[in-house]
């Protein structure tokens, strides 16, 4: 999958190479080269390329979250005791 990026990263080291030892050219214009030709455009297809894969992980994700609160779901009291009082007696001083 990563065999295009590669390559033309490559290509792109190549032309940069090529521009910083060029008698005319110079290593910030071979940086631009490799920046602008290579880096840029390499990053851009890549972030491209990964967004079904993202967008899988984010239902993913979603799906275990809304699982997760559906199983936290209340169940009633179903023991053998008697549930106790829900506000506790007043207590009066002597």
């Amino acid at each position: 999958m990563y065999i295009v990026p590669i390559g033309w990263l490559y290509v792109a080291l190549m032309m940069a190479v090529a521009e910083a030892t060029n008698s005319n050219g110079t290593v910030l214009g071979g940086i631009f080269t490799f920046l602008l030709y290579g880096l840029g455009p390499v990053s851009l297809v890549v972030y491209l390329m990964g967004a079904p894969g993202r967008r899988k992980a984010i239902k993913k994700r979603e799906a275990a979250e809304q699982a997760r609160a559906t199983s936290l779901v209340v169940q009633p009291n179903t023991g053998s005791h008697a549930p106790a009082d829900p506000a506790a007696p007043v207590r009066e001083e002597p």
